[in-house]
């Protein structure tokens, strides 16, 4: 099996500090550090350490877009509409300072609704409005446009779990969950056909 290249350590590192300390943690200098090389030579394969941490973002999308493709096919619509947001929520609670940087922290580069997603350039949203258009499809939810509801449902799930680890919610992690899974469906309720 061949070593990982050197983009590819520089990347994994630049994940690993991230996921422990948040944006603030990762350094050129740092991540040189955890996998011997200069910081000239982690620029050699990233110009800036904003190029890295989008590809850290980039990265962080296509994973979540991953699981989600995964459960997009097969099965009852609604409960892959469903799955998709549990997903949402298990990498948010998993890594929480990746799901911060990918999801919650401006960036440049950030891509904007509706403009962006409705010309496909979202890798995870792309997924949830395809199941809504499924869904529609097969007269499970109500017509609409599928780009503006799968944004509410993502601002739904998205605004819940910001509240949750602001620490809005008094709920253990369980309790979190249940809370979770009633308000998706009581949203989904009025969505449904």
């Amino acid at each position: 099996m061949n070593p990982p290249a050197t983009a590819d350590r520089i990347v994994q590192a630049a994940r690993a500090l991230l996921a422990r300390g948040g944006a603030q943690a990762v350094s050129m200098r740092r991540i040189g550090e955890a996998i011997g090389l200069t910081p000239m030579a982690v620029y050699r394969h990233f110009p800036n350490r904003e190029a890295l941490l989008q590809r850290v973002a980039d990265d962080s999308f296509d994973e979540i877009a991953r699981h989600w493709t995964a459960r997009k096919h097969g099965g009852d619509v609604i409960a892959r509409l469903r799955a998709t947001q549990r997903i949402y929520l298990d990498y948010a609670l998993a890594w929480p300072h990746l799901f911060d940087h990918a999801f919650s922290l401006r960036r440049e580069r950030a891509r904007r609704y509706p403009e962006d997603f409705r010309a496909r350039r979202s890798p995870t949203l792309n997924v949830v409005a395809d199941v809504v258009l499924e869904a529609q499809q097969a007269g499970r939810l109500k017509p609409g446009d599928a780009w503006d509801i799968a944004m509410t449902l993502w601002a739904h799930t998205h605004g819940l779990i910001a509240l949750y680890r602001a620490g809005r919610f008094s709920y253990d992690e369980r309790q979190f969950r249940e809370f979770y899974e009633a308000s998706l469906g009581r949203l989904l309720d009025g969505l449904v056909a």
